[in-house]
């Protein structure tokens, strides 16, 4: 199976996670940090909002059951596209809504699915971006939602969106 990654930011990465991982065709979804200027960068250090990294999620995905589209399609559906740094109450530039790519074909078609959604609101400020260095998250952050789902985030912010799209 040839597979292909991904890797997008739309607010926490624990919710984005928690979509990713109940997805068909997905292989993985690994929680971490991209787009800033501190190399390793921890967990306290990216929530301080100085190092420039976004919280993201790398989805590895098989093109052969889920296309590139759908899973940024899926981004959109799953996250709020037209606030600026800002999911809820996650407040600060590591909660942007951004994708990253890799090559030329994700660049095309992450601006063809962001123009194709934008068409409906002319609102959405997701950038995108190259990947220069996607950071593994610390292992507590893997499979938050599914290991704590009685904690208070995984109940009133996660449960919701995974029921909003089908996947609870």
């Amino acid at each position: 199976m040839a597979t292909e990654s991904t890797t997008l930011g739309g607010g926490c990465f624990w919710c984005v996670e928690a979509v990713y991982t109940r997805t068909d065709g997905v292989v993985s979804a690994t929680p971490g940090y991209a787009g800033g200027t501190t190399e390793n960068p921890t967990y306290e250090e990216v929530c301080s909002g100085r190092t420039g990294h976004a919280e993201v999620v790398r989805v590895e995905f098989d093109p052969a059951v889920i296309s590139r589209e759908d899973v940024l399609r899926l981004f959109f559906r799953a996250h709020d596209p037209t606030t600026l740094n800002r999911q809820g109450n996650d407040v600060g530039t590591q909660y942007r809504s951004v994708i990253f790519y890799e090559g030329d074909d994700q660049r095309v078609a992450a601006e063809a699915v962001r123009a194709e959604v934008d068409a409906g609101s002319g609102k959405v400020v997701t950038e995108i971006e190259p990947l220069e260095r996607f950071y593994p998250a610390e292992a507590y952050h893997r499979d938050y939602y599914d290991t704590n789902p009685r904690a208070g985030y995984c109940r009133l912010v996660i449960a919701p969106k995974l029921k909003k799209l089908g996947m609870a």
